[in-house]
């Protein structure tokens, strides 16, 4: 179950010595083909790391050979020196594989500021080179953890092809994407422009609504790439819906690793004016501090999410909303209703249900309770 699953596709993971934990570090995915078409979406942030700057111009034409991605520093505000480094790396991959460097999506992964050593990360590429297989794939899914607990690995099969996807991800979950890269493949004939439109539609309703922690990366990348090696040519609708269960599946396995976590959180806000007013209410309420503690402590305290709600210039009657927890509806018309001690918190996941009474749209936004564990992990200086 891997990146390689998918037939024309082959991988590696190996270590490089670029993370100070020790492990895997530098991985490579290799579309053999026929075709290479492929899209990407990265991270909104205008603060983007040095090889989130390259990529963005080797995905213009809609063709991507190779990805490779390291673990253990961000390159990001590393200067000339760390651009530098990210197109060293892909020239040389580049130069293994005999095709052009502005074929290959270039990934990095670690702390921000941290300057990746380029002859470690080279002899990286080499190895992971020579280590490439069809059965590579676990090993690459390993290679870009950081934080990761586990690593995150997915397939969906289709009526003879099927979609492989890997991704890495603990903390800084956000939009646009959440801090994650993942890599997505499938053995279908998919058009670029067709693929484009494929994964703008299944990051929208998966990695955009993770809001973990509020925190927005400057190194987010999901790429998928289509070798065509099937024959198959399946349609739009099939294809970008298998691609949905793909981009979901590891969306909810980020959620569930998410740094220190006690709950996972299902904000689901039901007839909303519109998607984008339901969404807009979903990650307010996710944005809580004050409501993510109180989930932590098992607490169901709907008033702040209510007030959460009033944050947002969706369309609501303040003095009727209803909100539920775990399935018992706490308030109704904006005043109590059940008993919040029916409540049970107790287990890792919860869901809120929010009705706005303004529509018929709706949409669900996950995220995680705010522990010490988030707090420790994220005070402390190391890769």
């Amino acid at each position: 179950m891997s990146v390689t699953t998918p037939s024309g596709f082959v991988a590696a993971g190996v270590e490089a010595g670029l993370k100070a934990s020790g492990g895997k570090d530098v991985a490579l995915v290799v579309n053999q083909g026929p075709a290479h078409d492929s899209a990407t979406v990265f991270t909104a942030n205008r603060c983007k790391a040095n090889p989130v700057l390259w990529s963005q111009e080797v995905v213009k034409d809609g063709t991507v050979r190779a990805v490779v991605l390291n673990s253990g520093g961000a390159n990001c505000y590393t200067g000339p020196e760390g651009f530098q480094t990210t197109h060293a790396v892909a020239e040389r991959v580049a130069d293994h594989l005999g095709i052009g460097a502005l074929d290959v999506v270039v990934c990095s992964t670690g702390l921000i500021g941290l300057t990746n050593d380029r002859d470690q990360v080279l002899a990286g590429v080499d190895a992971a080179h020579a280590a490439l297989s069809p059965d590579g794939g676990d090993q690459a899914a390993h290679a870009i953890m950081t934080t990761d607990s586990v690593s995150k690995q997915v397939v969906v099969e289709g009526a003879g092809w099927s979609v492989g996807g890997m991704a890495k991800g603990a903390g800084m979950l956000a939009p646009q994407l959440a801090t994650m890269l993942v890599v997505l493949t499938t053995d279908a004939v998919v058009p670029a422009a067709d693929l484009d439109r494929a994964l703008r539609a299944a990051t929208r309703v998966s990695f955009d609504r993770l809001d973990s922690d509020g925190c927005m990366s400057t190194n987010d990348t999901v790429t998928v790439m289509a070798s065509g090696a099937s024959g198959i040519t399946p349609s739009v609708d099939d294809f970008t819906d298998a691609l949905t269960q793909a981009c979901t599946d590891l969306a909810m396995q980020l959620l569930k690793d998410a740094e220190g976590a006690d709950h996972e959180i299902a904000i689901t806000t039901l007839n909303a004016a519109s998607e984008d007013d339901a969404v807009e209410v979903g990650r307010s309420v996710a944005r809580s501090n004050l409501f993510k503690a109180a989930i932590f402590g098992n607490d169901p305290n709907w008033g702040r999410v209510l007030a959460s709600i009033g944050t947002t210039a969706a369309a609501f009657d303040p003095a009727d909303l209803d909100v539920a927890m775990n399935g018992v509806w706490v308030c109704k018309r904006s005043t109590p209703h059940a008993d919040p001690e029916t409540v049970d918190l107790t287990g890792r996941e919860v869901s809120v249900t929010i009705d706005l009474k303004a529509g018929s749209e709706r949409a669900t936004v996950w995220t995680n309770d705010l522990t010490h564990a988030y707090v420790h992990e994220n005070s402390a200086y190391s890769s």
